[in-house]
């Protein structure tokens, strides 16, 4: 518990670093970019696909006559938008995770361990090429996860419990390996998972919760057409922030985990403060 709680916070201090906030901003860019191109080819394709489907139920049809007698009329000019809003939000929160996971992962491997584990031998167990591999089957398994649990979302209990433990896991399996693929051979990496399996995924899940918070954003875009093209890129920078202050987590928690095990199995004693370098201390 003291390794979860102190990397905890050792990750939402680095947070606040220029460093992190600028690296935030990257994948930002990026994502906005990839969502206004979406919107300009896709957006109004969408919404009329979505109109046509909800003229076409009789049952809906008949709700829509009720509101407008009752004054209610506007709700069937949002309803729409707020379904390909909900619809897309999972997809960005899986993209912006690989995002994070391929462009500031490793650059927040470097920082902490340049910070805190300098003298951390690196064996490298795991290569670009299989963490690309390794994050694209687990957001394909993650992504067939949201669509198969989707009926289930109807549950009010479940919509608010499902989502995010898929994120978490997803975020698990993606940030513990990037985490861990530098300094530790690949025995190390999959006994730091087997030691550590609860706590990390208790982390991912955390994190799934956090990255769930944002979409309120995006409700709220749909609400309020106007600043719709603001709440978008607000939102997607704090699931970026969400995700990279996941992955410091991760990082802190796994090389300290890597360092303790390490220690333990060559029975020498844990390096002090005083004996890091200037550059590797907290």
């Amino acid at each position: 518990m003291n390794l979860f709680l102190d990397s905890f916070w050792r990750a939402a201090a680095d947070c606040l670093r220029p460093r992190v906030i600028v690296l935030s901003m990257l994948p930002l860019i990026l994502m906005v970019a990839l969502s206004l191109t979406l919107g300009y080819f896709y957006w109004d394709s969408a919404l009329d696909g979505v109109r046509g489907m909800l003229e076409g139920s009789s049952l809906l049809t008949t709700l829509f006559e009720w509101l407008q007698g009752i004054g209610a009329e506007g709700l069937k000019t949002v309803l729409a938008p707020l379904i390909v809003v909900f619809a897309v939000t999972p997809l960005i929160v899986l993209m912006s995770l690989l995002v994070v996971a391929l462009l500031m992962t490793p650059a927040l491997v470097t920082m902490v361990a340049e910070r805190r584990f300098g003298q951390l031998e690196r064996k490298r167990g795991g290569s670009l090429l299989a963490s690309v591999f390794w994050s694209l089957g687990s957001t394909l398994l993650a992504l067939v996860a949201l669509l198969v649990s989707i009926p289930l979302w109807l549950i009010p209990p479940l919509i608010l419990i499902l989502p995010p433990l898929i994120w978490g896991w997803l975020t698990y399996r993606v940030m513990a390996f990037d985490a861990l693929a530098e300094h530790a051979s690949k025995p190390e990496r999959l006994e730091i998972l087997r030691r550590h399996r609860s706590s990390l995924l208790a982390i991912g899940v955390i994190s799934g919760y956090l990255g769930a918070a944002p979409s309120l954003l995006w409700a709220s875009g749909a609400l309020f057409v106007v600043a719709f093209v603001i709440l978008v890129p607000i939102a997607i920078w704090v699931y970026t922030l969400v995700f990279a202050f996941s992955s410091l987590w991760f990082t802190h928690y796994s090389l300290a985990a890597l360092q303790t095990m390490r220690s333990l199995d060559n029975g020498a004693p844990l390096p002090t403060t005083a004996q890091l370098p200037n550059n590797a201390r907290p």
